[in-house]
């Protein structure tokens, strides 16, 4: 995965979820401004980023596998994220304190570079965090959607931070907030309903689980981690991800613009309101554009439009994958004129 964001989102939220890691670096050391927990965030944003090279910020907006994260790698490339991939660990039956030790020590590996940024470590604790050896693991999200109950949901997000972070971890690949409108999709057991409404309920309960809730002072879009026994969530798959064409995963979602919105984007303006932290684009299309390369609907809708202050994060190794192609099933783009979705600027 990397995380495709302008460096001063990044930044920010690496900010919030790594205060306490930062900010005891400045003990006993040269005074630097985005090092002092007593600043502003926007001032130590600012700070932090007049000071970084290119290079520096390309290790920071990329995320690699825990199988590559030797300490050598981390300092020689300045990396800003690691991740386990779905049963990555340590070790077989790796206890929490084994992943701790793993995690602690690319963390001195981040803090021995030039400007000692702390990685921000991710994993997939989608149904508990199922990656860890007798951790408590809870039904997939189809499961929770049937109960109708978001107390429960909030409760089991709560559970599932707490475990993550008894492992070091502060990020979760989670929740997916798909709206699954075909059962033939094989990801419609990660979507809490085909009602956009019950998918709603559940994102607004399931978010403050796992990240603590957010103040109705917050500001709206800005990325909120209440404190060491929450982590940072990940709404996902940005979007219509579960309304492709005959259900196949990663293909054309075929809708207007209006639909689109009404159907698919609802849980993410829920996920925005409730302060999450980063949000994981689709490998699926709309209208025959691949989402890594929506510029519209990632930059002028989800950024602009919902003001969307966290980091967007691209799904596993799409980097890689062909250059987007159309598809045999497109239709004509119900798209309006002034908004163009082709390319990145």
């Amino acid at each position: 995965m990397a995380m495709q964001t302008g460096c001063c989102s990044a930044a920010a939220v690496l900010l919030f979820l790594v205060v306490a890691v930062a900010g005891a670096s400045v003990a006993g050391a040269t005074y630097v401004r985005y090092k002092d927990p007593k600043q502003p965030i926007q001032a130590r944003v600012e700070d932090l980023l007049s000071r970084m090279r290119i290079e520096e910020k390309i290790g920071q907006m990329t995320q690699i596998e825990r199988h590559n994260a030797s300490s050598a790698v981390i300092e020689k490339y300045f990396v800003g994220s690691v991740l386990s991939g779905g049963g990555s660990a340590p070790s077989e039956k790796a206890s929490a304190a084994t992943w701790q030790e793993m995690i602690t020590k690319m963390q001195k590996a981040a803090l021995s570079t030039r400007l000692g940024i702390p990685i921000i470590y991710g994993i997939d604790a989608v149904h508990g965090n199922n990656n860890a050896y007798n951790a408590t693991i809870f039904p997939h999200n189809v499961g929770l959607g049937a109960t109708r109950d978001p107390d429960l949901v909030k409760r089991i997000g709560r559970a599932t931070a707490l475990e993550a972070r008894a492992t070091g971890i502060p990020y979760t690949f989670a929740p997916c907030v798909a709206v699954c409108r075909d059962p033939r999709w094989g990801g419609c057991y990660e979507s809490f309903s085909e009602d956009t409404k019950l998918v709603q309920l559940m994102t607004s309960a399931i978010i403050p689980g796992l990240q603590g809730d957010v103040s109705t002072k917050h500001p709206r879009g800005v990325p909120f981690v209440g404190g060491p026994k929450h982590v940072a969530a990940c709404a996902k798959h940005f979007v219509g991800d579960g309304g492709t064409h005959h259900g196949i995963s990663g293909n054309n979602t075929v809708l207007s613009f209006h639909d689109l919105m009404r159907i698919h984007m609802p849980p993410y303006y829920d996920a925005v309101i409730k302060g999450v932290a980063s949000v994981m684009i689709s490998y699926s299309s709309w209208n025959g554009v691949k989402m890594h390369e929506n510029k519209y609907l990632i930059t002028q809708i989800l950024k602009e439009k919902m003001h969307f202050r966290g980091f967007v994060i691209t799904d596993w190794q799409r980097w890689t994958r062909s250059p987007p192609r159309r598809t045999s099933t497109t239709t004509t783009p119900s798209r309006r004129p002034s908004t163009p979705a082709s390319t990145w600027s």
